[in-house]
Parts: C-alpha cells; sequence; structure tokens
C-alpha cells in the first residue's frame, strides 16, 4: 500500500550559485559520506557533473521528506538520508541512524527516480508499506 509520494525540480543554476557563494560547506551539509566521495570525483573531472549530482541528490532528498511526511524535521536530516547507486546505476535510498530507525519500525519500503538536463534535476520517490 501506498504511505506517501513526493516529486523535487532542482534549478540546477541555482544549486551552482550556491556552491559559488557559500563553497563545498553547502555540499557538505547536504550529502552524506559515500554521496560527498562521488561529488568531490564528479566535479573534479568536470564542474558541471558535480553540480548535477548535488542537485539530483538535493532534488531526491526534498521528494524523499514530502513522501515520508516529515519534511525536513527529525529524525530527516540531509546527512541521514543518502541516494546512492546499485551497481546497475539504479539509484536507491540509504538511511541512516535515527531516520533509519523510524523507517523501519513502519516496515516502510521507498522506490526512487531521478534526473537531469541541463538546467533542472528532478525526482520522484514512492514510499510503500511493507504488508
Amino acid at each position: 500500500m501506498i504511505y506517501g509520494v513526493g516529486t523535487d525540480l532542482c534549478d540546477l543554476r541555482r544549486m551552482g550559485a550556491t556552491l559559488v557563494r557559500r563553497g563545498e560547506r553547502f555540499a557538505e551539509k547536504v550529502l552524506g559520506p559515500q554521496e560527498l566521495q562521488v561529488f568531490r570525483a564528479r566535479r573534479a573531472r568536470v564542474e558541471a557533473r558535480g553540480i548535477s549530482y548535488l542537485g539530483t541528490r538535493f532534488s531526491a532528498k526534498e521528494s524523499f521528506s514530502k513522501a515520508i511526511g516529515l519534511g525536513l524535521r527529525l529524525p530527516m536530516t540531509w546527512r541521514a538520508c543518502e541516494i546512492l547507486n546499485l551497481p546497475s546505476g539504479q539509484p536507491h535510498i540509504v538511511l541512516h541512524g535515527e531516520l533509519a530507525a523510524w523507517f523501519e519500525a513502519r516496515g516502510l519500503r521507498a522506490h526512487v527516480s531521478i534526473t537531469d538536463e541541463t538546467d533542472y534535476a528532478t525526482s520522484f520517490v514512492v514510499v510503500e508499506t511493507q504488508t
């Protein structure tokens, strides 16, 4: 059964401007440890790839927070939710700490889809109960 649905659209130009203004501190606030490694590697190769990665993760976390109905209130935090990729390339959500415990206690499962183009990143998350 569907528990919640969330979607988000992120302007990558705005994301790039925020990185210029705040530096990597912004990425460190939004990304979890594994995501931060990928962000740094992609950004080192091509700046736009790093910005796209950050934007897709930002968007997916916004979508997830909407789907679980918490927004960005505890136990939902930016860094407690990571959007990683399986070896196949499929994105999946990995939760940590109190958020993981909260999610598991409710018997929930999440599905995420992300995409980006030159100026925008978007995501869609469906959270379902495991019955």
